[in-house]
């Protein structure tokens, strides 16, 4: 995938309920709380010892199972973001392996997991190697690694396989669209379901001096934590020239689709951005604002992309790619003498 940018940061540490509870299963442990303050104010639990035993009892045991599927109701299974990126609908040419390494730190991240057990944000290192093969002009398929660093402890992710699949040329055109699949395996510290897909349509508008592009993608967590939640990208890039970009782009996670987490609790990142090229590789250079408590606050991030060439053809550089050369006229022919025009006009 020749990239346009790259969407999300986490870290590590265990959470002991209920005081540690991540931020979505404070809201129902208040609510129980306020519940059973009610429930003492209306002399809920008798006037007999026995009978007031009994009937805390049972409230505790309510207001438990509250807590429970309260909790359950609220939370969704986040995931660790390994590649802050907008997909673009470029691919490899056909037979060519590219390699990209994705890197995003959280300066000033979220200091509570969403999830107990699950990594923390700030001050914590994710990233990813995104290894790319062109099957056709159109279709691309792509293997990641996942990682993050935390207190000096190196986490593995797990993997991810993705399928792209593109209009041919996308480089080339003022309208373009796509669509990459991907199916991951998660380990515990990252996301509450091992298995997960993203769906991320890919559709964009560009000229000579502007590009914009949204991904509204859809990430669906399996298992009996799973759900689907929407975390729309988009970008805004102004073309410089000479491979050189600069722009916006902004990541969101929504939460669960037809139950939208609070507008606090979601998470909106602006991210001003550059691409330019250093030689043979591709680079983009980013830095993110958070714009609610949801969001981590201040994140960096980076992604260096190097194409390998195509067996039989030639480095022409047009955005990081590396096109094939024209069929090549025989050895013999090669040998043979040139031939004066006057006597080619006698043939």
């Amino acid at each position: 995938m020749v990239f346009a940018g790259c969407s999300r940061a986490a870290c590590c540490r265990c959470v002991r309920a209920p005081v540690l509870l991540s931020r979505r299963r404070h809201a129902a442990y208040s609510a129980w709380r306020s519940c059973a303050i009610i429930c003492r104010s209306r002399s809920f639990f008798g006037s007999q010892p026995a009978v007031r035993l009994m009937n805390w009892q049972k409230s505790l045991g309510t207001g438990f199972v509250f807590v429970v599927l309260s909790a359950a109701s609220l939370t969704r299974p986040a995931q660790a973001v390994d590649e802050i990126q907008v997909y673009n609908a470029e691919i490899a040419e056909l037979g060519q392996w590219t390699i990209q390494q994705h890197l995003n730190y959280a300066i000033r991240g979220r200091k509570e997991p969403d999830f107990p057990g699950g990594l923390i944000a700030n001050h914590t290192l994710n990233g990813t190697p995104e290894f790319a093969y062109g099957l056709t002009d159109w279709w691309e398929l792509g293997f990641y690694a996942p990682f993050a660093v935390s207190d000096h402890q190196f986490l593995s992710n797990g993997a991810k396989i993705r399928t792209l699949f593109v209009t041919p040329n996308a480089d080339k055109r003022n309208f373009f669209y796509g669509v990459n699949i991907e199916f991951s395996y998660q380990t515990s510290r990252f996301a509450e379901t091992r298995h997960a897909f993203e769906i991320r349509p890919i559709i964009g508008v560009r000229n000579k001096e502007w590009e914009f592009i949204v991904n509204p993608i859809v990430d669906i967590g399996l298992g009996s934590l799973g759900e689907a939640d929407f975390a729309p990208a988009a970008r805004l890039a102004r073309n410089l020239g000479n491979d050189r970009f600069v722009g916006l782009e902004y990541y969101s996670d929504l939460g669960k689709i037809g139950n939208f987490l609070p507008l606090a609790e979601q998470s909106h990142q602006l991210f001003a951005v550059t691409d330019f090229k250093l030689g043979d590789l591709d680079v983009n250079l980013g830095i993110g604002y958070g714009l609610t408590s949801g969001s981590d606050r201040l994140v960096t991030k980076a992604i260096i992309g190097y194409a390998f060439p195509v067996p039989g053809g030639s480095k022409e550089t047009n955005g990081g790619g590396l096109k094939r050369l024209p069929p090549a006229r025989s050895f013999a022919a090669s040998l043979a003498p040139a031939v004066p025009d006057g006597i080619a006009a006698m043939r």
